[in-house]
């Protein structure tokens, strides 16, 4: 009897009153959906589904891929792989005016790729960047926004756990998803950029250049880091070409992240405990939510409140473009209160018809979802990385971070309306791979 929209309505805000009071993401996805099953279909059909699609979840093969790329992430950081990446991109750019901006993009695009996390990704970088680039006299609120915007980069370059976590919970392939996000992450990369070109322009005080290197110096630099990148176009273009599969990918990032750990004489018994303990607690947080998002989404699916709003969109015949107008400033709206994460998880059951309704697939919906997602990490009030990198450096206020950010945000905003503009940057890298 209570198997109806409105009821869906309700638990969508009960669930967003749990988030914002700081209950877990996971526990907050599975309780508002047990208890709308129970509500719906009665208690013991709620249990059985629940537990049905808990043992399904765990069972599924290519969810091994997760735990096997936070792997290869943390034996990569702790061979130093950060430190390296950065040092090698400054020695490249540093002598130009904004050049250590431009290193610091560089540095989170590459281990962005390795880690596959925004927050680490900013975290990580910014340890090593910020020192650098204030001791040369960068302004304190350019080089945070930077390394802030920087840090973004690890939600959508492959391989990255927000990928592998919508794939799952979308029922999408990963290979497609993967090599979906490259051209939108590379238009990423350029417009920031671009927009460090602009900025240092205008405001030369800003970004002052640094000295020199030499050749020699720089290609030191790159030989440091030419077995980590090699393995990162090995493992990516691999997936992309169709060479192997996510899983297979992952394994084989693991593999290589052991040997380059081991050149490196970082491979030891304390090093390997780290990495395991760090993965398994980091794995078992995000199986909980995909679980606890799984059976939220199973009880959206009875109440009908999905179809209802695609339906109800549908019929205001507003065309492709002003639909995905209005979805995007749903999501931008939602990224500025909640997390990355619970915004996906809340977003993909409800929004994912409405886009398909348009005539859009899903894989172009994962990206523009990540995307959006990665504007809400730098977007006020909550933009976690830039209080993840006010942690890093408590003396520049977050208020000067904020302002250091606000030429990225529109840079942000005008790559959004590019995809949605030409879905093709989306879905003709997958078309042509033959994914």
């Amino acid at each position: 009897m209570m198997a109806t929209p409105e009821t869906g309505l309700v638990g969508v805000a009960v669930l967003l009153v749990l988030l914002v009071m700081g209950v877990p993401i996971g526990a907050a996805l599975g309780l508002v959906g047990i208890v709308g099953l129970t509500l719906t279909i009665g208690l013991e059909p709620a249990l059985i589904k629940s537990g049905v699609t808990a043992i399904e979840t765990l069972t599924r093969y290519e969810l091994g891929t997760l735990p096997l790329f936070m792997l290869m992430a943390h034996l990569l950081f702790s061979a130093n792989a950060s430190r390296d990446l950065f040092d090698a991109a400054a020695r490249l750019f540093g002598h130009r005016r904004g050049g250590l901006a431009y290193a610091a993009i560089g540095g989170c695009a590459s281990f962005g790729a390795i880690n596959g996390s925004s927050l680490a990704t900013t975290a990580t970088v910014g340890l090593v960047a910020l020192p650098e680039m204030r001791s040369r006299g960068y302004a304190p609120g350019f080089a945070a926004g930077t390394v802030a915007v920087g840090g973004t980069l690890g939600q959508l370059i492959p391989p990255s756990g927000a990928l592998i976590v919508f794939g799952i919970i979308a029922e999408q392939s990963l290979g497609k998803l993967f090599a979906a996000a490259l051209v939108p992450a590379a238009l990423q990369i350029l417009f920031y950029l671009v927009t460090i070109a602009i900025v240092v322009r205008l405001r030369p005080s800003a970004a002052p250049a640094s000295e020199r290197h030499e050749w020699r110096a720089r290609m030191i630099g790159l030989w440091r880091v030419a077995d980590l990148l090699l393995l990162i176009l090995f493992v990516i273009g691999g997936i992309a070409l169709g060479w192997f599969s996510p899983s297979e990918a992952a394994s084989i990032g693991v593999g290589g992240a052991l040997l380059l750990a081991a050149r490196r004489r970082q491979l030891n018994r304390a090093m390997l405990y780290k990495a395991f303990e760090e993965t398994l607690r980091t794995s078992g947080m995000i199986l909980l939510v995909i679980i606890g998002a799984l059976i939220f989404s199973v009880f959206l699916s009875v109440t009908g409140l999905a179809e209802a709003i695609g339906a109800d969109v549908a019929g205001l015949g507003l065309g492709q473009t002003l639909t995905l107008a209005i979805v995007a400033i749903i999501l931008l709206v939602l990224g500025s209160m909640l997390d990355g994460l619970g915004l996906m998880l809340l977003a993909t059951p409800i929004l994912m018809p409405v886009v398909t309704g348009v005539g859009l697939s899903e894989i172009w919906f994962g990206i523009f979802l990540i995307r959006t997602i990665e504007i809400g990490f730098v977007h006020p009030p909550l933009g976690l990385n830039l209080y993840v990198i006010h942690g890093v450096a408590p003396d520049i206020p977050v208020s000067r971070i904020f302002r250091g950010v606000a030429p990225y945000l529109l840079a942000d905003i005008i790559c959004l309306a590019l995809l949605i503009l030409f879905p093709a940057l989306v879905t003709a890298l997958p078309r042509w791979a033959g994914l």
